[in-house]
């Protein structure tokens, strides 16, 4: 058996390999934009590199979190911790994988003209990326609040995704030579909202980790926001 000082110890090592591997997550959101701005294609190759470094990131943690069980036997709060550790990794995998993803957009778009200035997609990135980064200090730190705010940032990105999908819908309608690459500026785009939904997934398992209650707090925020205004839908 572990002691309580060999356990404090390893939990911390297991902290900053998540802070690590989020880092890294955060870097690969930014590589993609920036590839796609530019046109970037070996930055795209790139990004592509990075996911496999983040897959084994999320291996490595994954290990340490089934040794810490397997010698420890945690129980309570220290069994959320590494559990909620379990699922945070595999949400910052997702989002690296989303990443990709729209490294390999950017490579068949490279030779082409873009249809419209890149504004709104960047800065739906940052926000998403904003979201990873207080999710994970969230989980570190044992923040409730500050989970709370990434799962109400949600709705931000949603807005700005339904913004943003408005206007490649009514630039399909104006011109029909359009609507290939705007398709997959649809695609880049929800792949940023579902980055911001993993983002959100975190933000959870962060009041599951100190509370011991899991809920989807983005959708009890959205309630919560009808009841108090009769005009959110």
């Amino acid at each position: 058996m572990l002691t309580r000082h060999s356990f404090d110890e390893e939990l911390h090592d297991l902290y900053l390999e998540m802070i690590s591997m989020g880092t890294c997550v955060e870097e690969s959101i930014d590589n993609s934009i920036l590839a796609l701005k530019k046109q970037d294609i070996e930055l795209a190759i790139a990004v592509f590199k990075n996911d496999d470094i983040i897959d084994e990131f999320e291996q490595k943690i994954e290990r340490k979190c089934l040794n810490l069980i397997a010698r420890q036997s945690p129980l309570a709060k220290d069994l959320r911790t590494i559990t909620a550790a379990l699922k945070i990794i595999t949400d910052m995998e997702r989002i690296a994988d989303h990443s990709a993803d729209i490294a390999e957009i950017t490579i068949r778009m490279a030779n082409q003209k873009y249809i419209k200035p890149l504004v709104h997609i960047p800065q739906m990135a940052e926000m998403a990326k904003r979201m990873v980064n207080k999710s994970i200090d969230a989980y570190v730190r044992q923040d409730v609040e500050l989970a709370k705010q990434v799962c109400a940032s949600d709705d931000d990105v949603d807005d700005l995704f339904n913004k943003i999908i408005l206007e490649l819908v009514n630039l399909m309608k104006s011109d029909v030579g359009t609507i290939e690459q705007a398709v997959d500026f649809m695609f880049i785009t929800k792949y940023l909202e579902r980055m911001a939904d993993h983002a959100t997934n975190i933000g959870e398992w962060v009041v599951y980790n100190v509370s011991g209650e899991h809920e989807h707090l983005a959708q009890q925020l959205h309630r919560d926001d009808r009841k108090n205004n009769p005009f959110v839908r």
